[in-house]
């Protein structure tokens, strides 16, 4: 099963893909004649049939054709829409929706309120276990989406970006100069605050990526995500370590001028 997905999205792959079984054996069709006619390979079907990976549109479309469904299997496609977001940052983004201030530390990515199209569809095409063209297209659509917050003058962003991040060209050469541009511009907004984190030996930053989230009623949450997993807490203990720690990843980052320059750099020299 493609990991980050909902209970409900999972549910719905399986029953889809059964449903492409049943109508498939009761047609007589085989696995393998269903797959040499969609231009799959038949692990790829069989995995489809028993809900590992989600039914594309062009598999139910074949199969419906295949087996005399007369519109019934390519009806499901409504229900197996890929999802914009990850199941286990949903939380996340219904309170990055809604927050007054958000504070983002990133030692190895561009956070993805920053990313450009570029670096999204980048990184998209690197996941493992691979994403189909629908997914990523979702997922690009939904964090460009989340990009808008930034145009809400009356809420604050600061961002600090590990120089790894920086120095690590996705995309391309070309891309990622674009990139780091698309930083120097973001960070002249006056509520956007791009500060540097660069190589400093030990400390808080390599203890790895989260983001400060004060809430409307001034709540301070944590998010913080891993290979697979996310998590969103108020243990007032555990945000105030957090804080604790951005405050000293701070004090250790370039000012937001010197990180401009800084970045600017990084860019003239690729």
């Amino acid at each position: 099963m493609a990991s980050g997905e909902s209970r409900q999205a999972q549910q719905n792959w399986r029953y889809c893909g059964g449903q492409i079984k049943l109508w498939r054996e009761e047609a007589g069709v085989s696995r393998q004649a269903l797959a040499e006619e969609a231009g799959y390979d038949g692990e790829y079907v069989k995995s489809m049939e028993c809900g590992r990976r989600r039914p594309t549109l062009r598999l139910l479309q074949i199969a419906d054709q295949l087996c005399g469904a007369r519109g019934k299997l390519v009806a499901a496609h409504e229900f197996l829409k890929p999802e914009k977001f990850l199941s286990y940052a949903e939380g996340y983004v219904r309170y990055e929706a809604e927050a007054i201030s958000l504070s983002f530390h990133q030692p190895l990515h561009i956070p993805g309120l920053l990313q450009t199209e570029e670096t999204m569809r980048a990184l998209l095409d690197a996941y493992l276990p691979p994403l189909d063209d629908e997914t990523i297209e979702e997922r690009v659509a939904g964090r460009l989406e989340r990009q808008a917050l930034l145009g809400k003058q009356t809420r604050a962003f600061s961002f600090a970006i590990g120089e790894a991040a920086l120095k690590n060209p996705v995309g391309g050469v070309e891309a990622h100069r674009r990139q780091l541009l698309r930083l120097v511009e973001a960070g002249e907004a006056r509520n956007v605050t791009i500060q540097v984190l660069q190589f400093v030996g030990a400390g808080p930053g390599v203890d790895g990526p989260f983001v400060l989230v004060e809430a409307p009623e001034h709540e301070l949450l944590v998010y913080e995500e891993g290979q697979e997993t996310g998590s969103l807490y108020a243990d007032a203990d555990k945000v105030s370590a957090i804080v604790q720690r951005h405050a000293m990843i701070l004090r250790q980052a370039l000012n937001p001028g010197e990180s401009a320059r800084f970045i600017t750099k990084l860019a003239e020299e690729l």
